[in-house]
């Protein structure tokens, strides 16, 4: 939405998740400069002045240690979000992280959307360097390769959020992406995944989806590779960026479309223009964050930081995901006392996209032996991963045990 919806929301607190950031400060080794005397850096080839400082009891001068003043890097860093979205909070939630575990030797400077490009020229941006980095998800420049659509559309075989970032991250998932971004797309690009998201809902309507056929004809908004489930379904897929997606429902540009969550949804006003949502959805069940990164900035930085940067958006994965559900389940709550519908996606609807998935990856495998082989590794983790989770676990949410829940009094 543009600036008088964000002027009639006051902006989200940002607060810094000081205990995850203190656990890791912990676990890295040399992550602060040491504290020094010195005012001023060394002179190349010189030591750092020094500062003899009494014994006590003994009148004598204590050892002097020489500790060079370590150089601050600071980081431009684009958002892709709205100033009062919830993934602007998570973006400034990492930006604390990585400033407190490094005791000030990194700076992200958090720059809004749009401020030196635009959302789908942040990669390139970062790439030239124009940028040091961006934060937005890989749908995003999915224009550049369907493969990058990989990294959370679809289906994923079954896999929750967090199941499908340990594909990321030990199942091989990383090496296949860095390749595809790096090698195939020769983007000078770093990646750090974070944060995998709740379920999308199906969308926003003005009157509940009751069967497949309800989408022939409509000009629906969405991203990435679920453009093609929707197409399927016998949409006419738009694009649209995030703010403007009420105003386009509000001049009919648009009849209906999905964004993410219902706090962001809420922020950039859809219950405005839609007062019905579809929950539940197979275009995008979990969603990744990335943060992308210059690789030539990134590769000159000392390890440690590098480290830091990275283990703070693992932190930020745990953080992001108790913050969504604290803040999305108070605006479902809201957007209920408000009398918006909420509405579960029928069977035949979550059928229909299982099969125009099938669809989609047909269409996107041809000629494309990235996308087939992430599929492939995807597949092998789900069916090693899903068999051993479902026997073992109860499947939460647990509708049984939550109707059992004590009587307190």
């Amino acid at each position: 939405m543009g600036s008088g919806l964000l002027g009639r929301r006051s902006l989200l607190k940002y607060a810094s998740v000081s205990g995850l950031a203190s656990l890791a400060t912990a676990c890295l080794s040399q992550n602060a400069p040491t504290t020094t005397t010195a005012t001023q850096p060394p002179v190349t080839g010189q030591p750092a002045p020094t500062t003899a400082v009494a014994t006590p009891g003994t009148g004598q001068p204590a050892p002097t240690t020489a500790v060079a003043q370590q150089q601050t890097v600071t980081w431009k860093v684009q958002s892709g979000w709205a100033g009062n979205d919830i993934f602007q909070e998570l973006f400034i939630d990492w930006k604390s992280m990585v400033e407190e575990m490094s005791g000030g030797r990194l700076k992200i400077d958090a720059l809004p959307v749009n401020a030196v490009t635009n959302i789908a020229g942040a990669l390139d941006a970062v790439h030239a360097g124009t940028l040091d980095g961006a934060h937005h998800v890989p749908a995003y420049y999915y224009g550049k390769d369907p493969a990058v659509s990989l990294m959370g559309t679809g289906p994923m075989m079954g896999m929750s959020g967090q199941m499908w970032l340990a594909w990321y991250y030990y199942g091989g998932g990383q090496k296949m992406y860095e390749a595809l971004v790096q090698q195939k797309l020769k983007m000078n690009v770093v990646s750090l995944f974070h944060m995998p998201m709740q379920n999308q809902p199906l969308g926003w309507f003005k009157a509940p989806i009751t069967k497949p056929d309800d989408f022939k004809g409509m000009k629906f908004r969405t991203v990435g590779l679920a453009t093609g489930i929707y197409g399927a379904l016998g949409a006419s897929v738009v694009s649209v960026a995030g703010a403007e997606v009420a105003s386009a429902l509000d001049r009919g540009t648009i009849d209906a479309a999905e964004f993410n969550n219902t706090t962001s949804d809420t922020v950039y006003g859809l219950p405005d223009a839609r007062k019905v949502l579809m929950a539940r959805s197979y275009h995008q069940p979990s969603e990744i964050l990335e943060i992308s990164l210059n690789k030539t900035k990134f590769d000159a930085m000392p390890k440690d930081l590098q480290a830091i940067m990275k283990y703070a958006a693992w932190a930020e994965s745990a953080n992001g995901e108790w913050k969504f559900m604290d803040k999305n389940s108070q605006d479902y709550a809201k957007l209920k006392a408000r009398g918006i519908q909420i509405v579960q996606t029928p069977p035949s609807v979550l059928d229909a996209q299982l099969k125009a998935w099938d669809g989609v990856v047909a269409d996107k495998s041809k000629d494309n032996k990235e996308f087939v082989n992430i599929l492939k590794s995807q597949k092998a983790w789900a069916e090693r991963v899903f068999p051993w989770a479902f026997d073992i676990n109860i499947p939460t949410p647990d509708k049984a045990s939550y109707d059992a829940r004590p009587k307190i009094q």
